[in-house]
């Protein structure tokens, strides 16, 4: 029984663990995680959590975000993909499309591009294999 509830302890630690990239680090390909993922380095391709996406002031992101909830201090040049409440520092630089439940944009933030805003249930973002065919309809 005890091995059951420290098999269990240890996949909880994993889902909501924190993964970290660095100041200094450059990482090319695609990140995913079920925890949440802090970005203060560069990242050369796309982030997916499952929880929470915050992306440090010193952060450069060139791909799509997608998560729950996302914070954003830095440079994205990608589509923002927010289930949840993106939240927009006054630092941030985006270069690409919103589709969020909720936005809160700080002064001084930056953004080019459109933005799709709904519930859950009125915006279903659809991510094509291709990157470059996105599309948010409301069902």
């Amino acid at each position: 029984m005890a091995k059951n509830i420290d098999d269990r302890k240890n996949t909880t630690e994993l889902v909501t663990s924190s993964n970290l990239v660095a100041l200094g680090t450059v990482i090319v390909g695609n990140i995913g995680s079920q925890g949440n993922i802090r970005v203060e380095g560069t990242v050369e391709g796309s982030l997916d959590s499952q929880k929470r996406i915050i992306i440090g002031e010193s952060a450069k992101v060139n791909g799509d975000v997608k998560a729950g909830d996302v914070e954003i201090s830095g440079e994205i040049n990608g589509d923002i993909y927010c289930s949840e409440s993106l939240f927009l520092k006054k630092t941030a630089l985006i270069n690409g499309d919103i589709y969020t439940k909720k936005l809160i944009i700080e002064n001084g933030a930056e953004f080019n591009g459109k933005c799709n805003m709904g519930s859950n249930n009125q915006l279903k973002v659809d991510r094509k294999d291709s990157g470059s065919e996105k599309q948010a309809s409301s069902n």
